[in-house]
């Protein structure tokens, strides 16, 4: 029985994923740039492969970003939680990573606050309206 994937390989492999959306890199792209195949690329992301060392540092220069960047908001082992709440999982997403992106990129700040209040309200009417149906 295969063990499942340590905490911090998890972390560390959303984390590249996260990055590499972020900067509009595809898997196959950013193994290219560090001399592994895309499948390879999807193992590290989901915490299945662990990276080494080296690796890491390869990948965050591929992506220019600090390697540190890959344990910032590490939970310690303790604290660490293997099932994520849905929306964390949206956060790690495509959608929730060019979401954000997109959203951030709106530099009229009093627009991003309509925006949201936008978006909560259509939220608070889809609950209202699931509750209704029930």
């Amino acid at each position: 029985m295969k063990e499942e994937p340590h905490s911090v390989d998890v972390h560390v492999g959303k984390t590249i994923r996260i990055q590499r959306l972020l900067r509009k890199v595809s898997q196959t792209e950013l193994g290219d740039r560090v001399g592994v195949t895309f499948q390879q690329i999807q193992k590290y992301e989901k915490g299945s492969n662990r990276v080494s060392a080296s690796m890491l540092v390869e990948i965050a220069g591929a992506l220019k970003v600090d390697v540190r960047t890959f344990f910032d908001d590490l939970s310690t082992p303790d604290t660490a939680n293997d099932n994520p709440a849905p929306s964390e999982e949206f956060i790690i997403s495509r959608e929730g990573v060019l979401l954000n992106a997109a959203f951030f990129s709106i530099k009229n700040e009093a627009l991003r606050k309509k925006i949201l209040k936008l978006v909560q309200a259509i939220a608070n009417t889809e609950q209202l309206d699931g509750e209704a149906a029930e």
